[in-house]
């Protein structure tokens, strides 16, 4: 360590956090090697490792799934601690606080007559169809500012202040689920309200409790507590009781910056700064919970009540498809583990692990003793489940699913971001242009054992995955280290299954632009909004 100049307050600093010295070094070292590309073999598809589930499956996997709810098993894991700063990017370009703004001119004050402006110019045209109108105009009102003279004469500069900083709105300052989203007849939604009122469809249990877990920064976390138990009784009605839990990104998770030199990086106080290791470190949060069935679901990816039809019916049917899937997985496993498994029925675990689980089957697995086959299906078998909602792709950008190859040759289903690919091999490039399907539109995950027990889902990662991005801090450049996504490495090693549902259950909110989709929009305009 004294190599690289640590001294007894860095030692501190990593012992407060709960990070090992070990760790940092590992850290320090991935910097020089970086990350292994993925080798894709070949997209998955709808004949080849995408389901589609027939419609005379969809009533018998919602009972399954209701029985499952009923019992207790279910819960809900919204990552939810993004914050809004992003989500305004296009109007944060032409917002100055100490000085009158030039809409067409940016930050750097280049001309802004591209789609950076166009995006600005759109918001400030349709500011009456977000659901933040009415307090924008009665924040502007008590400062004594018309709101419609200025949009009449197009003054946009007051709007953006009240809009974003902490005079008016301070929507850039709150956490992206406290953004109001969708506007109703007598109020408005933010994503966590959105989320509750989806969640008392399916994760709701026979006493009529719903079991939501929200992961939240730890600045926000009293902000948010504060908010839910005051709007809680507008959804805690019919039976319907909400048992709601916060937990925050562990500091233990943090990684450590670099330098260009791959050396530790230092803020101008002298002392090593990590920073947070991205989404794939909720996987502690998750690990933690204990839980049984568990429905995750981006905090942003919303509808209003009049589209949750098809959203609700389609996570009740993938709930009882993994319900349905993990009965089989334990009813094989206990067989493997307590009988004495003849050929044939040996033939039938294996058809349903290659075909039901995608698991890879080597050719020489058909030439091993029995007990060898025995041994390598209770390993492949006796893993995490997950069930994956995967859409058309439609030109969003994002990663997809694909068959990996692994360094031993076998392959397996992995949902593959597009900068764990070597864009510059153009056979890999090719692989990659010709997926048809997106990220996972939601994901409902069996984490516990054939015995009841929870896996260790720290067990079931690839720590071969992972990001390594430019940032900056106090005007310097340096290297983060991000772990691997939630969705991606940290889940590497589950077994894992595909399965097409409609686009319609796919709709993010990354940009204010989102926000003017139909989709999120009232039917029809309200009598407020004339």
């Amino acid at each position: 360590m004294a190599e690289l100049g640590f001294n007894e307050s860095d030692s501190n600093q990593m012992r407060e956090k709960g990070i090992s010295q070990e760790k940092v070094l590992s850290q320090l070292e991935r910097f020089k090697k970086g990350f292994p590309y993925f080798r894709l073999n070949r997209p998955c598809s709808l004949d080849d490792g995408i389901h589609i589930l027939q419609s005379s499956d969809i009533e018998p996997f919602i009972k399954v799934h209701s029985e499952s709810a009923q019992a207790g098993r279910t819960m809900k894991f919204v990552p939810a601690s993004g914050a809004a700063s992003r989500m305004f990017k296009s109007l944060l370009q032409f917002y100055h606080p100490d000085k009158s703004i030039d809409v067409t001119q940016s930050q750097n004050g280049s001309k802004k007559e591209g789609s950076d402006y166009r995006a600005f110019l759109q918001c400030m045209k349709n500011i009456k169809r977000f659901a933040f109108y009415d307090a924008l105009k009665t924040a502007m009102s008590k400062d004594g500012l018309d709101i419609e003279g200025l949009l009449t004469r197009e003054q946009y500069e007051p709007l953006l202040a009240y809009i974003l900083a902490g005079k008016g709105l301070d929507l850039m300052g709150l956490p992206k689920g406290l953004i109001p989203f969708h506007l109703y007849p007598d109020h408005t939604r933010t994503p966590f309200e959105e989320q509750m009122a989806e969640g008392a469809t399916y994760a709701k249990d026979g006493k009529g409790v719903v079991h939501l877990h929200f992961t939240v920064s730890a600045e926000h976390k009293n902000a948010i507590n504060d908010y839910l138990d005051k709007i809680r009784d507008r959804y805690e009605s019919g039976g319907v009781k909400y048992d709601l839990a916060f937990s925050v990104q562990k500091p233990s998770t943090d990684t450590i910056a670099a330098g260009k030199d791959d050396r530790p990086f230092r803020g101008m106080d002298g002392r090593l700064l990590f920073r947070p290791g991205g989404h794939g470190a909720l996987l502690e949060n998750l690990n933690d919970l204990g839980g049984d069935i568990i429905f995750i679901k981006n905090i942003d990816n919303v509808v209003p009540d009049r589209l949750k039809p098809e959203t609700i019916l389609n996570k009740k049917v993938l709930g009882g498809y993994l319900a349905f899937i993990q009965k089989k997985v334990f009813e094989y496993l206990h067989v493997l583990l307590e009988e004495d498994v003849n050929v044939r029925k040996l033939g039938n675990i294996m058809e349903f692990a290659r075909d039901k689980l995608s698991v890879f089957l080597p050719e020489a697995l058909d030439r091993c003793p029995k007990e060898e086959k025995i041994h390598y299906l209770v390993k492949k078998l006796n893993r995490p489940l997950r069930v994956c909602g995967m859409v058309r792709n439609e030109g969003e950008p994002g990663g997809g699913p694909f068959w990996v190859e692994g360094v031993d040759k076998t392959l397996s289903c992995q949902i593959v971001e597009s900068n764990q690919v070597d864009m510059t091999s153009g056979e890999q490039r090719a692989i990659w242009e010709s997926s048809t399907h997106f990220n996972p539109v939601d994901l409902v995950c069996g984490v516990r054992d054939f015995k009841g027990e929870p896996f260790d889902l720290l067990n079931f990662t690839d720590p071969d995955t992972g990001f390594i991005s430019i940032k900056s801090h106090e005007g310097r450049e340096l290297k983060a280290l991000e772990l691997p996504g939630l969705w991606n490495g940290a889940m590497a090693d589950w077994n894992t299954i595909f399965v097409e549902v409609p686009l319609s259950t796919f709709n993010p909110v990354k940009t204010i632009l989102d926000l003017l989709r139909k989709e999120h929009q009232p039917d029809k305009l309200l009598p407020n909004k004339e």
